[in-house]
C-alpha cells in the first residue's frame, strides 16, 4: 500500500511541475526582436507592462494587463513575438 501511495504522489508532483513549467525558446539571440522595440510594440497594441524579463529558458515574459484590462502573465518567442503561454488572473 505504501508503494502505491509513493508512486501516486510522485506522479502528481511530476504532473503539477509540467503545468507550472515555463516554455523554452530556442531561437538564436541575434534573431531576437530588441527588448525596447518589443515592449513598445506591446504598448502600442494596448498592453500595460508592469514587469518585463527574459526567462531562464530564453523567452520574453511580461506581467501586466492585456488589451481588455485583465491581469496577465505572458510568455513570448523573442524572435517572432508569438505568444507561447498566457495566464489570466
Amino acid at each position: 500500500m505504501q508503494v502505491i501511495k509513493t508512486v501516486c504522489t510522485t506522479m502528481l508532483c511530476l504532473a503539477s511541475m509540467n503545468v507550472l513549467a515555463s516554455p523554452a525558446c530556442t531561437s538564436p539571440k541575434e534573431k531576437w526582436i530588441p527588448q525596447e522595440t518589443f515592449k513598445e510594440n506591446l504598448v502600442k497594441q494596448g498592453y500595460q507592462i508592469k514587469k518585463f524579463k527574459v526567462t531562464k529558458k530564453n523567452c520574453y515574459e511580461i506581467y501586466g494587463h492585456n488589451k481588455e484590462g485583465k491581469k496577465v502573465e505572458i510568455y513570448f518567442e523573442p524572435s517572432t513575438g508569438a505568444v507561447l503561454k498566457e495566464e489570466l488572473y
